[in-house]
């Protein structure tokens, strides 16, 4: 197995869904890749076959189902898993890790950290220490220090046939953005870096209400007028919701935000545009959901920030009206309506 890490020992990813395996395939370009995997089939089927859900994937990669191996043989890992799953994985992985571990995730979703049997709509008001990014859930939950993320347009099945594509990896740690860019960069896949961890985050997080709007404007017909005035729209939404919570405006301007935002809103690949689309075709959200194989990280992004957006003072037509779509029976028609009237007098007011 022919490779040129920098690195001595093998680097490692958590999750084999769609963006685990592209995340892993990008790495073993440069070293030996250990991805767990606790679906017994995938494992299975990523070292026989090569190749999972018709991913294929690179011979650098080995799927193994042990996370204490992964975190005795890994100094470097990449967790990429559903934010609902998230707290748990590390907390399986936690009695494992050192501080000398480096982890850098990819998962775009918020956790809610509620009082004791408290729900969200038990919530009069959310407050920040309410609302975990991924990146402070390892922290809270192991004594890892150096943290980092991945965000930026990386629809995965794009990846995965070796198109061309970038990555920002955000961390307040120089070192993290570092190895991250000697380790992923290939001559089809660019990596910039950004210290405002939070706000790249929350890039990644906030893009997929969006995504799922412009997958409604696609389901109802609207055509591309309506699509850059959501995106722009949107945008505005996205800032003002990140400055809420501690991002910075300018991380939102770039490849992490507008970015991500541009691809996400555009293709049919994507899972939150998806569920957008189907909703607006009529089909109920439970419907949905049921039959899609990986997780819209949106829909529960929905619930979240429209309480952020209750909580902090902050305006956010677009996340309120689709979260009247989603859980309060409104539909998309009168949705798109009730945006269009909705009264804006500036354009741009966050710079």
């Amino acid at each position: 197995m022919g490779s040129k890490n920098i690195f001595d020992k093998p680097i490692g990813v958590i999750g084999a869904g769609s963006f685990g395996l592209s995340v892993a395939n990008l790495l073993a370009e440069n070293s030996e890749v250990l991805l767990y995997a606790r679906n017994p089939e995938a494992l299975e089927s990523i070292n026989k076959k090569r190749e999972w859900n018709s991913y294929p994937l690179h011979e650098n990669v080995t799927a193994i189902d042990d996370l204490q191996r992964l975190a005795d043989t890994c100094d470097i890992i990449f967790p990429v898993v559903p934010s609902a799953n998230f707290r748990e994985m590390m907390r399986s992985l936690s009695p494992f890790l050192h501080p000398y571990h480096i982890l850098i995730h990819g998962t775009k979703g918020l956790n809610l950290t509620l009082p004791e049997g408290k729900t969200l709509a038990d919530m009069q008001v959310l407050e920040r220490q309410h609302i975990k990014t991924m990146s402070e859930l390892i922290m809270e939950e192991s004594v890892v220090v150096r943290v980092g993320c991945l965000a930026g347009p990386n629809l995965a099945k794009e990846i995965s046939q070796g198109l061309p594509a970038a990555t920002v990896v955000a961390s307040p740690f120089n070192e993290v953005i570092q190895i991250g860019q000697q380790l992923l960069r290939s001559d089809r896949f660019q990596v910039y870096g950004n210290p405002d961890l939070i706000g790249i985050e929350l890039c990644g997080v906030l893009k997929n209400i969006i995504a799922i709007a412009s997958g409604a404007l696609s389901g109802l017909g609207l055509g591309e007028n309506a699509r850059s005035l959501l995106i722009s729209r949107g945008m505005v939404e996205m800032i003002y919701l990140g400055k809420a919570l501690g991002g910075n405006v300018r991380s939102f301007i770039g490849l992490a935000g507008i970015g991500d935002l541009m691809a996400t809103s555009h293709s049919t690949l994507s899972r939150n545009f998806t569920v957008g689309r189907r909703l607006a075709e009529g089909e109920t959200l439970d419907n949905i959901l049921a039959d899609m194989h990986e997780v819209a990280e949106g829909v529960n992004t929905i619930m979240i920030a429209k309480k952020i957006a209750e909580s902090f003072k902050v305006r956010a037509p677009i996340t309120e009206i689709l979260h009247r779509v989603l859980f309060e029976g409104l539909t998309m028609e009168e949705a798109v309506q009730y945006l269009m009237k909705y009264p804006l007098n500036v354009d741009v007011d966050f710079i």
